[in-house]
């Protein structure tokens, strides 16, 4: 890699006043490309329409070589910016948004010359520039034998929402990790030393590490159905972070599924992308990742993680379709199908949870695939009792271009799953379709009727999505929504 230095620095391309109808246009630098073309006495701005790029659309690059008194760089990716403010259909800030992906599309476009540190235009919103610079620098390969050398990302003028940026994305990039770890080198007990290390030196934050007896005489019996099949043994992985300690703020509860890997036990998967089941602690990735960023951060919020971790395998002491299990609640359940596990891990989680009676849980887990078939693979299936949490965490995904979407708890999908005669839950829906629905419905039996809670699923969203440029090249995983949960918790510390 050659020692040297780029830029990225943002333009709007706009109809020139009073020649809308001829189609000609015209470049607005952004603030800070204002001040680097003052500094250059014109010379940044004469470069860039030398370089006809009035002709570039939003999200869209263009290199530059050679800029006379820019400070020296090597090279300038001018990028263009979206000047619209937020899409009413999209439910978007489409100004944030616009900036993630002009930053993106600077920074890969510079990639490929080799350099050593791209500096990047805070293009109308640091934290955002922050967010899609570090997000698309970001390249999963530590078992290559020869890695790929990527540049150093620098603010061309950091500050605190720069900052703010860096560790959302750097939380992002840390579950994307996670996620893409192969099994064997993300097994329970690995991913709780992962975590340990990735949290040493944080303040305020306390890290339990449960292991099977401790799981046995919290008569979690869902969770040791699932792990049964298994040699690896469970662990359950309990976060407590401290940002207020003087805070008379019941504490919040985020739970994440841990199936660090995931074969459907003895209802066997396809074979077909198996492989992808790796990431099926992507809930547990997503809670970890999501209290390093507040702990990094130092929000003065009170939050407790819990992800139950395990593997689901067949073996010849694998739980069986048809045998009835008890939860922690007391309550049996028949498990119809080994492949539906998720939502067994997490229903003792839940009950675990709700003993510390906090101000709200949200659980979050890879759970289903009727998540992705009804929505896509661009949104996080949200399941809600609480009409406030479900618009506070709507908000918090349009402003960080992670969004959810509201999905439906009708009493119709609790009936499929309680209406039996020898047992009082079934963990596969009776009815027709709406997967995910009845997913929701069977977690709902766990949590206390008067606490409020959340069910995000985010089984769409797990591995490479279309609809994000930023999030990175190279990893299949995606992190998501990672940032939509630190807004999130960030926004409810504030009430």
């Amino acid at each position: 890699m050659s020692n040297s230095k780029a830029l990225v620095v943002g333009v709007y391309v706009k109809s020139s006043k009073g020649e809308e109808s001829s189609g000609k246009k015209e470049i607005e630098l952004s603030a800070c490309a204002k001040k680097l073309n003052e500094k250059s006495n014109g010379e940044l701005l004469k470069a860039i329409n030398s370089a006809y790029c009035d002709k570039l659309s939003a999200g869209k690059a263009r290199l530059l070589y050679g800029v006379k008194d820019v400070e020296n760089y090597g090279a300038i990716a001018v990028t263009a910016l979206d000047s619209s403010k937020w899409d009413r259909l999209d439910g978007l800030n489409t100004e944030n948004e616009s900036v993630r992906i002009a930053a993106s599309s600077g920074v890969k476009a510079l990639q490929s010359l080799k350099i050593n540190d791209i500096y990047v235009d805070d293009l109308g919103s640091a934290k955002a520039a922050a967010e899609g610079s570090i997000l698309a620098n970001f390249k999963f390969q530590p078992y290559k034998s020869k890695k790929s050398e990527l540049p150093n990302i620098h603010a061309v003028e950091k500050n605190d929402e720069w900052n703010k940026g860096a560790i959302f994305a750097n939380a992002q990039n840390f579950c994307k990790t996670l996620m893409d770890t192969p099994a064997n080198l993300m097994t329970p007990t690995i991913f709780c030393e992962t975590v340990k290390e990735k949290f040493a030196g944080l303040a305020n934050v306390n890290i339990q590490v449960h292991d099977t007896e401790w799981i046995k005489k919290e008569k979690m019996g869902l969770f040791l159905s699932v792990t049964s099949g298994s040699s690896e043994p469970p662990k359950f992985l309990e976060i407590t972070y401290t940002g207020d300690s003087s805070s008379s703020q019941d504490v919040i509860a985020l739970v994440g599924k841990g199936i660090t890997f995931d074969s459907g036990g003895i209802s066997l998967k396809p074979s077909s992308k198996m492989d992808q089941m790796r990431g099926d602690m992507g809930g547990a990735a997503n809670v970890v990742s999501t209290i390093w960023a507040l702990a990094s951060l130092k929000v003065p919020v009170n939050v407790k993680g819990f992800t139950p971790l395990c593997e689901n395998m067949p073996g010849n002491r694998a739980t069986k379709p048809g045998d009835v299990i008890f939860g922690r609640n007391g309550k049996s359940v028949c498990i119809d199908n080994t492949d539906a596990e998720g939502r067994l891990i997490l229903a003792d989680a839940l009950s675990y949870a709700s003993d510390f009676k906090p101000r709200f849980i949200l659980d979050i887990a890879t759970l289903t695939g009727a998540a992705r078939v009804a929505l896509g693979d661009c949104v996080t299936a949200i399941f809600s009792n609480s009409d406030p949490l479900w618009e506070s965490i709507q908000a918090a995904g349009s402003e960080t271009g992670d969004r959810v979407w509201r999905m439906p708890l009708y009493t119709h999908y609790s009936n499929q799953m309680t209406e039996h005669d020898a047992y009082d839950l079934n963990n596969l829906g009776k009815g027709k379709g709406g997967g995910s629905c009845t997913a929701a419905a069977f977690l709902r039996e766990f949590v206390p009727k008067n606490l409020s809670w959340l069910h995000a699923d985010i089984a769409g969203v797990m591995c490479e999505t279309s609809d994000q440029s930023y999030v990175g090249n190279g990893a299949a995983m995606t992190g998501r929504p990672v940032r939509t949960l630190i807004e999130f918790v960030i926004r409810e510390s504030k009430k």
